[in-house]
């Protein structure tokens, strides 16, 4: 049956249980497998030409390990939720970033009440920072965390699936600078949410808007640093002091415990709409 979005490539929705635990396994293997073997060839070609972008190297690698993978035990076909129609891309693009608005601007207004923040105008939007970080590193993550691994494990045990990539988003975050308990907590809680945000179409694009607009709000426009990286430019700067579990200290806004707060609002709104049965093969709304 052709997806009524997708391209015919990846049409067909695998049933559920298609070959089993040893299939699952050999799934992501392949996938690992294929994406450490194009990290390492890419960024070894990438650097002898002096020529480094990790980020797009990061994406290069995780589109070749998903379209090998797809290819060689999908033969092709996997409904992976990222070729749909422009116009719905769009829609869900622009719906992901207004609920990041929604909860970034309001952790951001709980930090200022709470510390001596404050935000000044700063020096400019980071444009080149956006095309060589903050875009390939949206759709790195979102296609490594909420792509086919996933969703591979999304159709065999839905709770697995969401806690088993939330883990993993963390702890691939655990040498970022500056990071803290509270932080991987609050990288863990964020998972869950774009984990969440996946299910409620089964697309990507929703979770890519919340994770693109989260991003730049917090880190090139109101001037926290993002999961401990520091943006060159920034339209606001925040200064002043408080405590860094208010704060997020250097790691950012995601190392505040309000953060937590929006996070769990933010999965509390999710979470009803896909609460179902993992052995049912069929979704409900």
């Amino acid at each position: 049956m052709k997806s009524e979005y997708g391209a015919a490539t990846f049409s067909t929705r695998p049933d559920v249980r298609q070959g089993g635990f040893w299939h699952l396994v050999a799934a992501l293997s392949l996938f690992v497998a294929l994406y450490l073997a194009t990290f390492f060839v890419a960024g070894y070609v990438t650097a002898a030409a002096d020529a480094y972008f990790g980020q797009w190297v990061s994406l290069l690698s995780v589109c070749a390990a998903t379209i090998g993978t797809i290819g060689i035990l999908e033969h092709g076909l996997w409904p992976l939720g990222l070729f749909v129609r422009p116009a719905l891309a769009v829609r869900e693009t622009l719906f992901g970033c207004g609920a990041a608005v929604l909860l970034i601007g309001a952790a951001d207004g709980l930090v200022l009440l709470t510390t001596r923040l404050r935000h000044v105008a700063g020096n400019g939007f980071p444009w080149f920072e956006l095309l060589a970080v903050f875009l390939p590193a949206v759709f790195h993550e979102e296609l490594l965390f909420r792509g086919y691994p996933f969703q591979k494990i999304w159709r065999t045990h839905r709770l697995g699936a969401v806690l088993f990539s939330s883990v993993v988003f963390a702890a691939l975050h655990a040498g970022n600078n500056a990071v803290s308990l509270l932080a991987m907590a609050n990288l863990f809680f964020a998972g869950i949410l774009l984990a969440l945000a996946y299910a409620r179409y089964e697309r990507l694009w929703f979770p890519i808007g919340i994770h693109l607009g989260w991003n730049l709000l917090s880190g090139p426009i109101l001037g926290y640093n993002v999961s401990g990286y520091v943006s060159g430019a920034t339209v606001l700067r925040t200064i002043g002091r408080g405590s860094p579990w208010l704060t997020g200290g250097m790691f950012g806004i995601e190392g505040s415990v309000w953060i937590v707060v929006v996070e769990l609002a933010g999965i509390a709104l999710l979470l009803p709409r896909k609460v179902v049965d993992p052995s049912v093969s069929g979704l409900v709304d």
